[in-house]
C-alpha cells in the first residue's frame, strides 16, 4: 500500500460510511482494482481503523447532541426525552456488540472473493432501501420512539456484521420500517453507530499495536484517517439535507446497478 492508496481509500471511506451504499463494498472494489491483496491483514486493519476517522467526523457533527445525551443519561431512566434517547442507543447497540464479538471470525471467513462480497452487499442494500421507502409510513419523529423500536433497529444493525449490507443502510431502513421519517431514522442510525465503531476500532487497535511493521503502517493510517474524517463530515451534512427533501430510491438504484455489474464481473 502507498500513500496514494491510503488517500483514495480514505476518500471512499468518508463518502460511503454514512451514505447508505455500503462503505465496505466500495472499499473492497477499490482495493481490488488497485491490485491490493484482500487477504492482507495490514490492509484489513487499515480498512477497520479508518472508520475511526469517520467516527471523528460524526463526533464533530453531532457533538452538541452527544454531550447532551451523556449528561441526560445520568438522570432517572426514561424520565426525559434525551434520557430515553440515550438508553435507546444503548439498547440498539447491544445486539451488534454481542453478535459482532461472537461471530467475528466466522463472518471474516464467509467470503474470499471481494467482488462477490461487494455485489451481495450492494444488492442487499438495494432491496432494503427500496422496501423501506415503499412500505414505511415515515411519519414518526425520534420523540415517539420506544424501546421496541430501538431493539428492532439494533437487530437490523446485526445484518451489517455479515457480508450483507451497509451499517447505515440497514439501520436507516430499520428506523423507517418502524415508521420514523428519513431524517429521524438517519440521525438515530448515526448516533447509535458511535459505540459500535468505537468498539470495532478499539478491538482492531489491539492487533495493530503488535504489528512488526508498525512504524511503516502508521503514516499510511494517518493519511487515510484524516482524509476519511474530513470527507465524512461533508457527507453527513449533505445526506441529512438530502433526506429531508428526497427519497432513498436513488441509492437503491445505484446499489442495484453497481451490484449487478460486480456480480457479472466476479
Amino acid at each position: 500500500m502507498t500513500v496514494v492508496h491510503a488517500f483514495l481509500l480514505g476518500i471512499i471511506q468518508g463518502l460511503t460510511e454514512f451514505i447508505p451504499v455500503s462503505s465496505t463494498a466500495h472499499l473492497l472494489v477499490t482495493e481490488h482494482f488497485m491490485g491490493l491483496d484482500p487477504n492482507d491483514e495490514t490492509l484489513f486493519s487499515f480498512s477497520v481503523l479508518i472508520q475511526l476517522g469517520t467516527l471523528i467526523s460524526l463526533l464533530i457533527f453531532y457533538w452538541q447532541d452527544l454531550i447532551s445525551l451523556v449528561k441526560a443519561f445520568f438522570a432517572n431512566p426514561f424520565s426525559t426525552t434525551q434520557n430515553k434517547l440515550a438508553w435507546y442507543i444503548i439498547i440498539a447497540t447491544i445486539p451488534a456488540l454481542i453478535f459482532g464479538y461472537v461471530l467475528k471470525d466466522a463472518v471474516e471467513a464467509l467470503f474470499k472473493d471481494p467482488l462477490l462480497e461487494a455485489a451481495i452487499r450492494l444488492l442487499t442494500a438495494a432491496v432494503l432501501l427500496s422496501v423501506a421507502e415503499w412500505l414505511s409510513k415515515k411519519n414518526r419523529t425520534l420523540e415517539s420512539m420506544s424501546w421496541l423500536d430501538a431493539l428492532f433497529i439494533g437487530m437490523m444493525q446485526v445484518l451489517a456484521i455479515f457480508p450483507g449490507a451497509s451499517r447505515s443502510g440497514t439501520t436507516i431502513s430499520g428506523g423507517m420500517f418502524r415508521g420514523l421519517d428519513r431524517p429521524a431514522a438517519a440521525r438515530f442510525a448515526f448516533l447509535m453507530s458511535v459505540p459500535v465503531m468505537l468498539a470495532a476500532g478499539g478491538y482492531e487497535m489491539l492487533d495493530v499495536i503488535k504489528m512488526p511493521n508498525l512504524s511503516q503502517f502508521l503514516p499510511l493510517l494517518a493519511v487515510g484517517f484524516i482524509t476519511a474524517a474530513v470527507i465524512g463530515w461533508f457527507a453527513i451534512k449533505w445526506l441529512i439535507g438530502y433526506l429531508s427533501r428526497h427519497s432513498l430510491y436513488v441509492f437503491a438504484v445505484y446499489c442495484a446497478v453497481i451490484g449487478m455489474i460486480l456480480f457479472f464481473l466476479k
